[in-house]
């Protein structure tokens, strides 16, 4: 008998939190809704700005196509700062799309965004203004009231006729019902508005070169397991074999016994040298159990072009993907300077600010890298995208070379 009161209790409880959840979700996909006009137009202007920008670019280029790629982020991350707080997500700071895409958004979304802004504002405005005509009529002044007649050739009066509604209080009944069904069905209207115009935004704002980054991943770890079983796994076999054979002939054989361990010693040091090799693809233990200054020291000791460390402080570790990110910026870029830059002195910067840390290697070799000429950056840019940040390479013919990378670090 003492469950019955508890049980309902929790429904009551968890009906109260179910209204007022929807109710906030409603009121925040309404606003969206609503504002989706204003955003759509300011986004197709600073997009147009972009476009135009760039014309310009093609004869001043000094600048001008800093500024248009500018335009075109500050668009796309205003749609997605908004999806984000529709969906309730976190504001994705991944690559910027391509230019294209932007531009495709800029010019779809806005006829959308009116439809979908007119349809929720009439529909709340009829739903709000139905659902208190009780109220209003109450209210009213008797003198501004309007005559509650009906006349055969008016459409309203032909409806209120035809379900039998010849009086004030039936029509005004009907209006508050007809309104609050409407206004019910609201939450249902918003989130399909929401799924289209917000689903749109965010199919054509997404990075598109994460997907090929978790790729590069799992091929990257797919190539370095057949590696391990092609290579150390095997002569670590031949070792075995080789070490059971000295000890079979241990006192029959001294001859055997002494080739066989000298064997083993070449498959030891082999063994080594393919495994330091493959490590490289891997955190070294200094980053897990020193932090990324520390193993940017190593990389920068090892490394055959003089190298100078500029690191701030970092009182805090950043998170394991980023601190990892930075670290295989740091070693792909001083592996780059050693084949292809022909540089002798190169500078490593480490820089925390304002939740981004922000790793750069900069060379004085001849110049001429870029992302789409190979030599590891396409495959380095994909994993920092992947991580949420984004990758440039400033690469001059005659040098000087500088790869940066802002990582997110909250």
């Amino acid at each position: 008998m003492t469950v019955v009161p508890s049980v309902a209790g929790g429904r009551w409880r968890r009906g109260v939190r179910f209204f007022f959840r929807t109710g906030r979700r409603t009121l925040v996909e309404t606003l969206y809704l609503l504002t989706g006009p204003v955003t759509a137009a300011a986004g197709l202007l600073l997009v147009s700005g972009a476009l135009c920008l760039g014309t310009l670019g093609l004869l001043v280029p000094r600048g001008v196509p800093v500024a248009a790629r500018a335009l075109m982020r500050w668009s796309a991350h205003l749609e997605r700062w908004r999806i984000a707080v529709v969906r309730r997500q976190r504001t994705s700071t991944a690559g910027d799309p391509r230019w294209w895409l932007g531009v495709v958004h800029a010019i779809v979304v806005p006829p959308i965004a009116m439809i979908t802004c007119v349809g929720t504002g009439l529909w709340l405005f009829v739903g709000v203004g139905s659902a208190t005509s009780g109220l209003r009529s109450h209210y009213m002044p008797t003198g501004r009231l309007p005559p509650m007649t009906l006349n055969a050739g008016d459409a309203q009066s032909h409806v209120f006729l035809s379900v039998g509604l010849t009086s004030a209080p039936e029509r005004i009944a009907v209006g508050t019902a007809a309104g609050l069904l409407l206004l019910c069905l609201l939450p249902l209207l918003t989130r399909i508005c929401v799924a289209v115009q917000a689903g749109l935004g965010k199919a054509l704002l997404s990075d598109t070169r994460t997907v090929p980054a978790v790729t590069v991943e799992a091929t990257a770890m797919r190539r370095l397991e057949r590696d391990i079983h092609d290579g150390p796994q095997q002569r670590l076999v031949r070792l075995a074999m080789e070490l059971g054979r000295a000890q079979h002939h241990f006192d029959s054989r001294p001859d055997a016994v002494r080739a066989a361990l000298a064997e083993a010693i070449v498959q030891t040091r082999e063994t080594l040298d393919e495994l330091r090799a493959l490590s490289r693809g891997i955190a070294p233990p200094v980053l897990v159990d020193r932090g990324l200054r520390a193993a940017v020291t190593e990389l920068a000791t090892l490394s055959s072009v003089p190298v100078t460390l500029d690191a701030d402080p970092l009182d805090r570790r950043p998170a394991a993907a980023v601190e990892t990110t930075a670290y295989f910026v740091i070693a792909e870029a001083l592996t780059n300077v050693a084949k292809h830059s022909q540089a002798g002195h190169c500078v490593v910067r480490l820089r925390r600010s304002a939740g981004t840390l922000r790793v750069s290697v900069t060379d004085d070799g001849v110049g001429g890298a870029a992302m789409d000429k190979g030599h590891g950056l396409r495959g380095l840019a994909d994993r920092v995208h992947a991580a949420g940040g984004r990758l440039r390479v400033i690469s001059p013919d005659g040098g000087p070379t500088s790869i940066t990378a802002d990582l997110p670090c909250r």
